[in-house]
């Protein structure tokens, strides 16, 4: 089915809590992909002071005490808009835009993500589609990972099968077997708790390359009860908020030895998690801002038995590689295609999704 060109923007502000990032891409929601550019915001400690208490909470923007936030975090986001279009030139045909996740329990028929889709629209002109994951939690689904659909569409000519591995505040993988089928699932805690424990205990908001957790020692006897947690037996799809395994930060240690420990397993988890794809691959490709971490790569790498490496080896931009992908989602939702299928997030049928927020004028695709 031939579809047209958008060049679509995708905005993404993960569960790290770091900031946003932006991407514009011309696609058809399909096959064709070309990226045209991205940037990111971080948020300064103030902003990020402001979101983390709301973590966890599940009225999201109907609490009249989170609606000025998420205008603040809406507004964030339209500045970042005006940036990317002062960079790349012309205005995008429409803007995929995530939110900021605050609570995801998808067991509860619930995920909670706040961002105002009409203000974002009325504020850049352009228009939005946002709330992509609502549709997938009430036909059954896990509501998450979104992502796996578009690591396909990038890794057509990759050799089969291909792992892709996501680390961002929770770390989520995709697998892609010969023919295209598709095993997609969150695996455990990514940066999110060695961000919060390098905030907490160096005023920094993650550890670099992973310079100090290589000054530090593992707790073993630590990261074998972390293990023993029921989400790691549990057959995919499935998936979790990135506050799920709060009771498991080490509190006890110093600072290197704290993020050692939770380095490991970060690393220890996506390990438990490829007995659950159906082969192993040769290589595993990484993408999200773990990748950066060198001490976090080489655990995974001397965990999993496999070459670990940067997406950048495939010409991908790790660092804009999600927000790319709601821009994809933005537009397939726009077609009416599905964001998530059954062995992507356990959903019951391949399903939709997104809410499309018209700014002044009509959806106009580029040629």
């Amino acid at each position: 089915m031939s579809l047209p060109f958008y060049r679509a923007l995708g905005l993404m502000s993960g569960t790290s809590l770091d900031g946003i990032d932006a991407a514009l891409i011309e696609t058809d929601g399909q096959d064709h992909v070309r990226p045209l550019g991205g940037m990111d915001l971080p948020y300064d400690l103030s902003f990020r002071n402001s979101l983390r208490p709301l973590l966890g909470h599940k009225k999201g923007s109907a609490d009249p005490l989170v609606k000025p936030i998420e205008e603040e975090l809406t507004r964030r986001h339209a500045s970042l808009v005006e940036a990317i279009i002062r960079k790349t030139g012309g205005l995008p045909d429409l803007i995929g835009f995530h939110g900021q996740t605050l609570y995801h329990a998808p067991t509860e028929g619930l995920t909670i993500q706040i961002g105002d889709g009409a203000l974002l629209a009325r504020l850049t002109g352009i228009p939005v589609v946002n709330d992509f994951r609502r549709l997938d939690i009430k036909a059954g689904g896990q509501g998450a990972p979104l992502v796996p659909l578009y690591h396909r569409a990038l890794a057509a000519t990759l050799p089969k099968p291909a792992l892709i591995l996501n680390i961002g505040g929770v770390a989520n993988v995709t697998w892609i077997g010969a023919t295209g089928e598709l095993s997609a699932f969150d695996v455990g805690p990514g940066n999110a708790l060695i961000d919060d424990w390098m905030l907490r205990h160096t005023g920094q908001g993650f550890d670099g390359s992973g310079a100090l957790a290589a000054q530090g020692t593992p707790d073993h006897p630590w990261i074998k009860t972390f293990l023993a947690h029921a989400f790691f037996s549990q057959k995919p799809p499935k998936s979790l908020d990135r506050d799920v395994f709060a009771l498991a930060v080490p509190h006890h240690l110093t600072a290197a030895d704290g993020a050692a420990t939770l380095t490991l397993m970060t690393a220890q988890g996506i390990a438990q998690a490829l007995r659950h794809v159906p082969r192993l691959p040769e290589r595993l490709f990484v993408t999200g801002g773990g990748r950066r971490n060198d001490t976090l790569m080489h655990w995974i790498a001397e965990v999993t038995a496999l070459p670990t490496e940067p997406v950048e080896k495939l010409n991908w931009n790790g660092d804009m590689l999600e927000a790319e992908a709601f821009a994809w989602l933005a537009v397939r939702s726009v077609h009416g295609l599905p964001l998530s299928l059954p062995e992507t997030t356990g959903v019951q049928y391949p399903t939709t999704g997104g809410s499309l927020h018209r700014a002044h004028e009509e959806i106009t695709a580029s040629v």
